[in-house]
């Protein structure tokens, strides 16, 4: 029953720069399974996805396998130092908007 192990593994490293890289760990506990994926720093970004789309869409997929097979089947995505995606998803800087003059001065102006 090794299926949601090998799932993974087979997406990941189809998504991933760095296959050689991609480990997956599988725990059973009383609460279900839960697998546990490392890869490369480089393809962290990968993986997450752009605000966390490919992770949740991965841990569908995985909550899918899992029921066909009843278990309830968890993702843990080890995050290392340095990892690509703090640098993607960490928002960037927005310039600050014009300060509109407030609305009594343009009342003000229309009075007769």
């Amino acid at each position: 029953m090794m299926e949601d192990k090998q799932f993974l593994e087979t997406v990941v490293t189809a998504l991933v720069e760095n296959p050689n890289d991609v480990e997956v760990t599988r725990d059973i506990d009383e609460r279900g399974v839960l697998l546990t994926l490392k890869v490369n720093p480089a393809d962290m970004g990968k993986i997450i996805g752009k605000q966390g789309q490919t992770a949740k869409a991965l841990r569908t997929l995985l909550r899918i396998v899992g029921n066909t097979n009843n278990a309830r089947v968890n993702l843990k995505i080890f995050e290392p130092e340095g990892s690509e995606r703090s640098r993607e998803s960490a928002p960037e800087a927005t310039p600050a908007a014009p300060v509109a003059p407030a609305a009594s001065e343009d009342v003000e102006e229309l009075s007769l």
